[in-house]
């Protein structure tokens, strides 16, 4: 079934390969028939398995991060043909074409960070009938997979919420308005991040602002942010790397006093941290994701573990002014 699969879905691949994105660490890639044959053996310990990582997009230092995590696993591992690719920009039909094209390029595994949870889905069951493991890394679709490695995204949204909500107290301000920036109303991540960060306001006078999406674009989420400012908005929350960076941005370029806080740690972030323009941000453990995901896969794909489907919580650090 694989190898049919494979053989059908290889020429579309070329087609789509532009649209879905490069890879950035990657072995040469077999020819399709060899993939095909390679895919349709039985595997056990020993053989070499290609692993796809397959991100929402290729521009966050987040997903660059997981990367690393992943490549360092596939060094450790020694038998592992590990490929990262992703849409140019958070797309749905962009990150199904990657899903596909992996398959068709005789994937054994793939590490999913789902856009959505629900657009990936059909195209994952195909992929499960032709026999690829799926392991889900940051973001998971509504599909049972061998397991999940992800922050707990919830909780980490309500400390951000903490985190603002003591400042602004701190300051003497008890009510005002809130802004929130989020990716989309689709991406399971920041959906609970937003969902954890509201519930910290839940007793208190503050106004939070019907949410704002960017797609994750700085660019974008500045624009949103300096609206948000000349609303008058008390404090900021972007959910993540985009947004947080956007957020900065409007504020350093205003000048005024809006408390800025957000998710993931890049140089930019950081620098926005140090210099006192943002209060702090969620760093996650991207890296930790893409290495566990790894080895997860390679244990699912040897029949050392084949995965009991539950979430591992990889954790999160509170980035402010004084730790960094």
């Amino acid at each position: 079934m694989k190898k049919a699969l494979a053989i059908l879905m290889a020429s579309a691949m070329a087609l789509s390969l532009v649209a879905c994105g490069g890879s950035s660490s990657s072995a040469p890639a077999a020819s399709s028939a060899a993939a095909a044959s390679s895919a349709a053996s039985t595997a056990a310990k020993g053989d070499t398995y290609k692993v796809y990582l397959i991100t929402m997009d290729q521009m966050d230092q987040h997903w660059v991060n997981m990367d690393k995590g992943c490549q360092k696993a596939a060094s450790e591992l020694g038998n592992v043909d590990y490929k990262w690719t992703a849409p140019d920009v958070k797309d749905d039909a962009k990150q199904i074409e990657c899903i596909n094209n992996a398959v068709a390029d005789g994937a054994d595994a793939i590490l999913l960070a789902a856009n959505g949870p629900d657009a990936d889905v059909a195209a994952l069951k195909e992929a499960q009938a032709a026999g690829v493991k799926i392991v889900y890394v940051d973001s998971p679709a509504n599909l049972p997979a061998i397991k999940t490695f992800a922050t707990n995204n919830e909780a980490a949204g309500k400390t951000a919420g903490d985190q603002l909500l003591k400042a602004l107290t701190d300051k003497g301000v008890t009510s005002g308005k809130i802004g929130i920036i989020n990716t989309n109303a689709a991406t399971t991540s920041t959906v609970d991040r937003e969902t954890g960060f509201r519930a910290a306001f839940k007793d208190s006078k503050f106004e939070l602002l019907e949410t704002q999406y960017s797609e994750g674009d700085a660019a974008k989420s500045k624009d949103i942010a300096t609206n948000y400012i000349a609303q008058g908005c008390v404090g900021i929350f972007g959910t993540n790397e985009g947004s947080t960076v956007g957020t900065g941005n409007a504020i350093k370029e205003d000048g005024g006093d809006v408390i800025g806080v957000g998710f993931d740690k890049s140089d930019t972030i950081l620098g926005l941290i140090k210099d006192g323009t943002l209060l702090c941000a969620m760093a996650q453990n991207p890296d930790k994701m893409g290495y566990e995901g790894i080895k997860a896969a390679v244990a699912a794909l040897d029949g050392s573990d084949a995965g009991d489907g539950s979430t591992v919580d990889t954790g999160v650090t509170v980035l402010t002014k004084d730790n960094i």
